[in-house]
């Protein structure tokens, strides 16, 4: 071949998909949608053919024994997608149930080659092959039968000048049909699980000839929207970063809000940083993070928070409350269970990108792991750690909260051992003074830069959190000795 071939790519218009696929569906391919019962292929194969269907390019939709073609319809019908204007002028539904139950292979084969001649269709797609195996199966042919009657179907489909898809139930990838496995220039391999209660749907491109698709296992819904897929958190390096103040050594800094607290952390939070805040219960966590995005919008620094514990009422305070509704905050409510961490990083970067914002808060990642399905809970570590770095990827400055127990004879800096997540740490305890329980603050950690080493004993009033003495002055004090400032 003396000039390289141009394969158009399709858009499948399934929120998430194309960037699955590697940039859309390669114009006529054939296609494998496979999984187990119930995962959605019929579903998503409908929500594809509506988007692709069009004046100038009809499809054919093969019926077996799955469903009847009217009742698909009647629930199909309910998503968004379906546009009744398109049944019978750009799509058309063929049933091949009496013609598989003479048990004649060959009559098949001819039937949908007859159709797909006569129609002249842009899209095919034979739902559900599986069910053509297994009636076969019943009546006992040879195994010889059966294989050529797959090798055949498929060395058909790939045949066509159109973009064929073949809907079938399996357990595994790669199971007893390896013939139409091998053909197939796509595979879409669908499953869900339950655990505890939860169902937890996962879409895999197992295979997509000619383009890099994304590896691994993706989450997905069915909403009264239809499909929508939030794919798995990868970790990207790069991102442009800005901001409104530098530090002594010249990196690009974020005003925390909190008279002296810049100056605790070396100048400032760097942009692009993670930083994990750790207490007890009312130490001032929620305080810290909302003045952080208060400061951010008087910096013309817009912010999202991400609440996993309380509801937007409870969480924002009324001065929050009112940029919230100005558009200068945005808020994601999380309080539903049985979440992903794609999901929700999906939920953050769309609302990131919508408002450019520069500040991100989550609070808290106690509530977080809460929330999530048991499944995304067991590997809660390696998931979050790849959501972080995506966000601080893009430039974005995350402020973490987390509960942490206070137990007063040792000090820990993080639960489950997050703080491999953080470029600083921020730690809030309680101390017994004089009969009475102080706050105080330090700073852990800033990596690749100085700061403050002090403890130091904070208050929480009206106007939010004031830092005071360290605690080392605060002791002098106390016992009459003169301080050294």
């Amino acid at each position: 071949m003396s000039k390289k071939v141009s394969i158009r790519r399709l858009q499948t218009g399934v929120p998430g998909l194309d960037n699955l696929l590697g940039g859309g569906l390669p114009e006529f391919s054939f296609n494998l949608i496979a999984g187990t019962p119930g995962s959605g292929k019929t579903t998503l194969a409908h929500q594809l053919m509506f988007a692709l269907a069009g004046q100038d390019k009809k499809a054919l939709f093969f019926t077996v024994l799955g469903e009847p073609a009217l009742k698909m319809l009647r629930y199909q019908q309910q998503f968004p997608f379906f546009d009744i204007d398109k049944i019978n002028q750009s799509i058309r539904y063929v049933n091949l149930s009496s013609d598989l139950l003479e048990g004649d292979f060959d009559r098949v084969l001819a039937r949908i080659d007859k159709e797909v001649k006569d129609y002249a269709p842009s899209f095919v797609f034979v739902d559900s092959f599986r069910s053509v195996m297994r009636t076969a199966m019943r009546k006992e042919p040879g195994e010889s039968d059966l294989q050529r009657f797959v090798q055949q179907l498929g060395m058909q489909m790939t045949s066509w000048q159109a973009t064929t898809f073949l809907i079938g139930e399996y357990l595994v990838p790669e199971s007893e049909s390896s013939a139409v496995f091998t053909v197939a220039d796509g595979i879409l391999w669908l499953s869900q699980n339950m655990q505890r209660n939860s169902m937890v749907r996962k879409i895999q491109v197992v295979k997509m000839r000619g383009q890099a698709q994304a590896s691994g296992l993706h989450t997905f819904r069915i909403t009264d929207s239809g499909i929508q897929i939030f794919q798995r958190a990868i970790v990207q390096q790069g991102g442009v970063v800005s901001s409104n103040i530098k530090g002594a050594n010249g990196v690009q800094r974020l005003a925390m809000g909190i008279p002296g607290l810049d100056d605790m952390l070396g100048g400032g939070l760097p942009v692009g940083y993670s930083l994990l805040l750790v207490g007890p219960s009312g130490s001032g966590k929620t305080v810290l993070a909302t003045e952080f995005l208060e400061e951010g919008v008087r910096r013309g620094e817009p912010g999202v928070i991400a609440a996993f514990e309380k509801s937007p009422s409870q969480l924002l305070n009324h001065k929050l409350q009112g940029l919230v509704a100005a558009g200068q905050v945005g808020v994601i409510n999380t309080r539903s269970l049985d979440l992903s961490i794609d999901e929700t990083l999906h939920d953050l970067i769309e609302m990131i990108n919508r408002m450019q914002a520069k500040r991100v808060v989550i609070d808290s990642l106690s509530g977080f792991e809460l929330a999530l399905a048991p499944e995304f809970s067991e590997d809660f570590r390696g998931s979050l750690y790849r959501m972080i770095a995506q966000l601080t990827g893009m430039g974005v400055t995350v402020l973490m909260t987390s509960e942490l127990e206070d137990r007063y004879t040792d000090l820990r800096f993080s639960p489950f051992g997050s703080a491999f997540l953080a470029d600083a740490i921020i730690v809030q305890r309680y101390i017994e003074i004089v009969g009475q329980f102080k706050r105080v603050m330090s700073i852990i950690k800033v990596r690749g830069s100085q700061h403050s080493k002090n403890i130091r004993l904070f208050d929480i009033t009206d106007d939010g959190i004031v830092i005071g003495e360290t605690l080392s002055d605060y002791a002098g004090i106390l016992s009459g000795r003169p301080t050294v400032t």
